[in-house]
């Protein structure tokens, strides 16, 4: 069966090659008058060309076949070859019960296909020749990419506790809390009034006035962190224009996108669809930051968004990295950004039962693996890395703050909010990050932890990283949301900065609040209410949304070898 089955296509194949040579030649069959050869060459999906009647003899003319194979191949055909009854009566053995094969003869039963080609074989009717298409045919295997290697050269924030990099860390590092009482509407008919809200922020310098004045904020933070990752790599405006733009790219998700652009729009409608803003349905869209962005800096590389609630950031730095790897591309910004602290976006999550209700002393309300924890705490703010190609980045002499090494995505397919109660899919995610990264489980000893200050995700994440790391003496693990509150898409980003800026400075923040640890805890992994130095191998950060999605994403110091 397998020799017939490889034997039938190949044999129709040189059939089909013998006689296309042959017809220029020697004119043997005439075309019909609206056959093209370029369309049997430029289009795939048309496998089989009708062969028509022939000027003078049959298709099974075994001198003129004889003749063609000559042409084509330029030899002639073995002993065995003429003792036979020549090609014609190999062509017909193809559709014969006893088909013919490149390595013997065998018994093979014929398929609907093969016994109306048969048929029409014997009947001496046109016959249909399936012809491979020429770009199948003369397809060349791609070559291997040369390993490309991605490191880290800019960072840009907007967040709770600061908008530049060295101030956001320093923050961190001093454990100042950026939770507080929410002024951004009157929320005291709610049951939680906290949140990580960001009370100052200018675009002064980074984005158009008109556009400041129209776009969401979740944008307007994006575009803001988004240029200053670039201006922290050091691209400056006569090297941006330097660039070959298109190989640079943005993709920068947000879990919500415009929720304040889309309720504005629906309470306008309330009135009338012409009080509408024509803007209010592209600025509410998740794709439109990103897609913003790369106009702005004219980069035509890939420009889109994902989103995958709290997860978002994570997905789109591994993807983005992966362009850069498969060589697409040399340079891209990634990372995420999200505000959707208003009424809607405070009262869904608290319809939920998420949200921490500490309204009483909100600097306290997040503590992550606390026995006394109730909810996360809302946020808003972006984070936008700048990823390159290291030899991209080591012509333009960049500073790099560390190696991007790989990560995974894994989904829990449980339950739409609920972590899988044995974290199942926690431990596949960080298992195949590993695995996909080429790194020893030994070498991570320092965890960014998803840790929200959840009574059920807390403790399944920390079971899931001693399952996988538990037999490293080093490891250390800490919650970047205990300061931050939870900024949803763009947590991942957030926390993926707060990680380089670990391996840099060679200091980790500590966890605070954590004043009374749950159960079966080991404070020996979990990071203090001080900060600790570590001298950090390898570094892995995890985000976690909605609906089981599960990623880790993995660092490393740069090292040049």
């Amino acid at each position: 069966m397998v020799a017939s089955s490889v034997a039938s296509p190949l044999c129709t194949w040189l059939v089909a090659a013998c006689m296309s040579v042959s017809s220029e030649k020697d004119q043997f069959w005439k075309p019909a008058s609206n056959f093209q050869s370029s369309k049997l060459m430029g289009r795939s999906g048309r496998r089989r060309k009708a062969i028509t009647k022939c000027n003078s003899g049959s298709l099974m003319n075994g001198s003129v076949m004889n003749s063609s194979w000559h042409t084509c191949f330029g030899f002639e055909p073995c002993e065995e070859y003429y003792k036979s009854e020549g090609l014609s009566a190999s062509f017909s053995s193809l559709f014969a019960e006893n088909a013919f094969s490149v390595f013997g003869f065998k018994q093979v039963p014929l398929n609907r296909r093969q016994r109306r080609m048969s048929s029409a074989v014997h009947s001496g009717k046109p016959v249909a020749v399936a012809v491979q298409p020429a770009m199948e045919a003369t397809a060349k295997k791609k070559p291997l990419m040369r390993n490309r290697r991605v490191v880290v050269t800019g960072v840009g924030v907007v967040s709770p506790i600061g908008h530049d990099p060295d101030m956001f860390y320093n923050n961190l590092l001093e454990g100042i809390s950026g939770i507080s009482q929410i002024e951004a509407f009157d929320c005291s008919e709610f049951p939680s009034r906290i949140a990580g809200e960001i009370k100052e922020f200018s675009t002064n310098g980074w984005v158009a006035p008109k556009l400041s004045k129209r776009a969401d904020k979740f944008m307007l933070y994006m575009l803001t962190a988004g240029k200053k990752a670039l201006a922290d790599g050091g691209i400056t405006e006569d090297l941006l224009q330097e660039l070959d733009k298109a190989r640079c790219g943005v993709l920068i998700g947000s879990a919500l996108g415009g929720m304040k652009v889309f309720h504005d729009g629906i309470e306008a409608l309330q009135v009338s669809y012409k009080k509408l803003n024509p803007f209010c349905v592209p600025f509410a869209t998740s794709n439109m930051g990103a897609a913003m962005l790369a106009i702005d800096l004219g980069w035509m590389g890939p420009s889109y968004s994902i989103s995958t609630a709290c997860a978002t950031s994570n997905f789109c730095i591994l993807s983005a990295a992966n362009h850069i790897i498969r060589g697409e591309t040399d340079m891209m910004l990634c990372g995420g950004s999200d505000s959707a602290i208003i009424p809607i976006g405070l009262g869904g999550f608290t319809a939920c039962g998420a949200l921490s209700q500490r309204n009483s002393d909100p600097t306290r309300a997040s503590r992550p693996w606390d026995m006394d924890r109730d909810g996360f705490v809302i946020g808003e703010g972006s984070g936008v890395l700048l990823l390159e190609e290291l030899e991209h980045a080591k012509k333009r002499k960049a500073k790099i703050y560390a190696e991007f090494l790989g990560g995974s995505f894994t989904s829990d397919a449980y339950h739409m909010i609920e972590p899988h109660p044995e974290g199942s899919g926690v431990v596949l995610c960080i298992e195949k990050a590993l695995a996909q990264s080429g790194v020893k489980r030994e070498d991570v000893n320092y965890i960014n932890a998803h840790a929200a200050s959840t009574p059920a995700g807390d403790l399944n994440e920390y079971q899931a990283i001693l399952h996988c790391f538990g037999k490293n003496p080093e490891l250390k693990i800490n919650s970047t949301k205990s300061m931050t509150g939870h900024l949803l898409g763009a947590a991942g980003a957030v926390e993926a900065i707060a990680t380089v800026k670990a391996i840099h400075t060679g200091w980790i923040h500590p966890n605070i609040n954590l004043e009374n640890p749950d159960n079966g805890l080991d404070m020996n992994v979990l990071v203090g209410s001080k900060k600790e130095r570590l001298d950090i191998k390898v570094a892995l950060s995890n985000s976690f949304g909605f609906g089981g999605h599960n990623s880790s994403i993995l660092f490393a110091p740069y090292k040049n070898v």
